[in-house]
Parts: structure tokens; C-alpha cells; sequence
């Protein structure tokens, strides 16, 4: 049985290490993105441009688009794809905390960068595997054990709301 608790532990560890996805929302083809969650938990945020198709999407859009983050660990032990609604939120505390010198390389004036725009995602839900393709894997596979039952209790639904 899939303890969903250890797989959002997992999926968020992983996120917070690692942040590149590829987001992609309603009319919008998925494109690479750094996630940024505030103590473990949704929403995810995203610095973009007013330059980018993604934000010119959303502008004037209140309620925002549907929207999807595909995402692998670096080292691929987790995978994920994440649904939720993305909307415009240049919420200006939410900015200050997580501003940071890597953001600030893209915004020629700073925080007040006129084409600075905060997405927020309202994420819904996580689909989340846990990769068991290790030499332990491998091992207990050749001694007769069923991969397909090891891996039930590697894939499961999260909440992130």
C-alpha cells in the first residue's frame, strides 16, 4: 500500500533540491522553469517575463489557465507531474522572500523591473514515482521477487493543497 504522506515528503525534498520543471499551462506548449515552494507546500511560484508566451497568456486572464509541471530529480530516483491553476500574483511580499541573486541576474531593474511578473500555481494534485531501478532492485528480482509488487508502494496520488 502507497503511503502518500512519504511520497509527498520525498517529492517535496526532491523539488526543493532540485527546482527545474517543465511548466506548461492551457494553450501554452510546456517549457523548463524554476519551482519555488514556501515550507513544503503549495503553491509554487515562478519568476517569468512579460516577454515570455506564458505570461502573456495569463495577462487579463483572473482566473489564469490550467496548468502542468512535469518533473525529474536530478539523480531520476523521483519523478512527478503536478496539476493545478497558474495565475499572475505579483504579490510584492511573496517577491521579497524569494528574491535571490539568481532571479535578480534577469531583471535588469531589480524587484521594480517592469517586466518582472510572479506566477503563482495553485497546485492541486501530484502524481509521484519513486524510481526503483537500483542494483538492490536488480538483486531481488533475480531471486524471484515480482518488480510489480515492490512497485506498488512507489507510485501514488498526493495532495498538495
Amino acid at each position: 500500500m502507497t503511503d502518500t504522506r512519504d511520497l509527498e515528503k520525498k517529492f517535496w525534498k526532491a523539488l526543493d533540491k532540485d527546482r527545474t520543471v517543465m511548466l506548461g499551462a492551457t494553450g501554452v506548449a510546456p517549457r523548463p522553469m524554476t519551482a519555488m515552494a514556501e515550507d513544503q507546500r503549495a503553491p509554487l511560484w515562478f519568476f517569468t517575463s512579460t516577454e515570455t508566451e506564458l505570461a502573456q497568456s495569463l495577462e487579463g486572464s483572473g482566473a489564469g489557465h490550467a496548468a502542468t509541471v512535469s518533473f525529474a530529480s536530478k539523480d531520476h530516483e523521483l519523478f512527478a507531474t503536478i496539476t493545478g491553476q497558474v495565475v499572475i500574483d505579483n504579490d510584492r511580499a511573496v517577491i521579497d522572500r524569494l528574491w535571490n541573486p539568481f532571479v535578480a541576474a534577469w531583471y535588469e531593474d531589480g524587484k521594480d523591473d517592469p517586466k518582472l511578473r510572479l506566477l503563482r500555481m495553485d497546485a492541486a494534485e501530484a502524481h509521484v514515482w519513486l524510481n526503483e531501478s537500483s542494483l538492490l532492485a536488480g538483486v531481488r528480482m533475480l531471486l524471484g521477487a515480482d518488480p510489480k509488487k515492490d512497485y506498488d508502494d512507489k507510485v501514488g496520488d498526493v495532495p498538495l493543497r
